[in-house]
């Protein structure tokens, strides 16, 4: 069995390589939503199955889709022992605004310690260590302790609209014992977390039309009903004063929080007060009875992202406009279900309109919520390996984002999903200087290269709990 010491050791001895193959990889544009990109999507492909190849891996192959290909690769000879499946995706975000990047987006650059480029911490960076811990055990073993198998996607940033009818035409060929993910994020700078539960999603547009066109509102305001007054009428009645969802029947399938759960958030000594001077907010708010960080990972919301109508440019119009809308997104947890809160959404929406408009509420963006027991075998054993190398004890979270391909896996392949990231919420995924923090990567390296040798210690039976 390889030790931390042995880990520390090749990785130490290969930094300046590993650090220069991941700034190739970087340096590939691949964003997905951008058509002008289609080769280099395809060259991100190919660079991730050369470096499978390096690191010894098999069976490799780039599997086409209905949009951007599949990478997939395995390495199968470990008789006996669990399959682990690992996931992630090479592609990107867009890098608009390009000003506001002090060295350029796919030019990756080392500075003070950090990697900068798109792609870095999301997920390019941390699909790499992945792979360069698989081919660590393979230097130093010339074998893996446990079977693992590869699934790499180019359509995460947008959706992966072809991934579940690629896992279900593949069930059998991704058949496994559990599954790992690294594209979440640590809980803060040294302090290990797993997500053992991830927030689902369900959006609508809501648009109200009065009048056939524009009006003027010397001539008709008081008359008619205003659409902008009809969206704020509607928006108004979705929350009670306190900030409790008014919709009915939203609550109803919540799984709430255990006793045991809410002392692992009381543990985390969140610093309220911190965050508000951080975000420039006056005060916290949200639903009475929990704190913030259980408001904003294991209670479900409901949140009015955009309202538009009428005249909004320099000066005045006196207009009354034809129509008006908003656009909504509810953040869901275990055991809502996206299509019946749309459902309700849309039940509210009608009871709640004021007369003289007519409105549509249209479906968009839809996730299932995600859990799994934090104190399941898989879980624990990643516990585990962060503290070896990070020295304290591991915290569990629940993410109040949204992955929905990790609900996916869960209800297709029947897997229980380990969230383990290395990144970081300050390291500017999506946005301008995009960074991973190298002092995560080397420490995430050695944490993988172990934690693949702690799963080989579990039976097939415990990671089916």
């Amino acid at each position: 069995m390889t030790t931390i010491d042995q880990l520390n050791e090749y990785f130490v001895k290969n930094r300046d390589t590993h650090l220069n193959q991941m700034k190739e990889f970087l340096s590939i544009p691949s964003i997905s939503a951008l058509s002008e990109h289609k080769a280099d999507m395809q060259k991100a492909a190919e660079w991730l199955s050369g470096s499978f190849k390096e690191a010894g891996l098999e069976n490799i192959s780039i599997e086409p889709t209905a949009g951007h290909p599949v990478v997939y690769a395995d390495w199968l000879h470990a008789e006996g022992q669990p399959t682990i499946l690992i996931y992630g995706h090479y592609d990107v975000q867009p890098v608009d605004p390009l000003h506001l990047w002090e060295s350029a987006p796919f030019e990756p650059e080392i500075r003070d310690e950090k990697m900068y480029a798109r792609g870095s911490t999301d997920d390019k960076g941390q699909v790499f260590m992945h792979v360069k811990a698989v081919e660590a055990l393979m230097q130093l073993e010339g074998k893996l302790p446990i079977n693992v198998k590869f699934i790499i996607e180019g359509e995460e940033e947008v959706g992966s609209p072809n991934l579940v009818p690629f896992i279900k035409e593949h069930k059998e060929k991704l058949a496994a014992d559990t599954i790992v993910i690294s594209d979440t994020a640590l809980h803060a700078p040294g302090q290990p977390a797993i997500c053992y539960a991830l927030r689902g999603l369900s959006g609508v547009q809501i648009d109200v039309f009065g009048a056939k066109s524009d009006l003027h509102s010397g001539v008709y305001g008081g008359g008619i009903q205003n659409p902008i007054h009809a969206v704020a009428e509607i928006l108004a009645s979705f929350h009670d004063k306190e900030g409790t969802i008014a919709v009915d029947g939203f609550y109803e399938n919540v799984r709430d929080l255990n006793e045991e759960e809410r002392q692992a958030y009381k543990d985390l000594n969140f610093d309220e007060d911190a965050l508000k001077q951080e975000i420039g907010a006056s005060g916290l708010f949200g639903e009475p009875g929990y704190s913030f960080l259980e408001r904003t990972s294991a209670r479900p919301t409901l949140e009015v992202n955009g309202v538009f109508g009428g005249f909004s440019g320099e000066g005045i119009k006196t207009v009354l406009p034809a129509e008006a809308g908003a656009k909504i997104t509810c953040r869901l947890v275990p055991d809502q279900d996206p299509a019946e809160i749309v459902e309700k959404l849309k039940a509210h929406v009608e009871k709640h309109k004021p007369e003289g408009v007519k409105v549509t509420v249209t479906p968009f963006d839809q996730g299932r919520p995600f859990i799994t027991p934090f104190d399941h075998p898989a879980l624990t054993a990643a516990s585990r390996s962060y503290e070896k190398v990070y020295n304290v004890p591991t915290v569990y979270t629940r993410g109040g984002g949204s992955i929905p391909i990790v609900a996916d896996f869960d209800e297709i392949l029947g897997l229980p999903v380990v969230l383990m990231g290395f990144g970081l919420e300050t390291e500017n995924l999506h946005g301008p200087n995009e960074h991973l923090t190298l002092e995560n990567f080397d420490k995430g390296l050695r944490v993988l290269g172990d934690y693949y040798q702690e799963l080989s210690a579990l039976s097939k039976d415990e990671l089916k709990k």
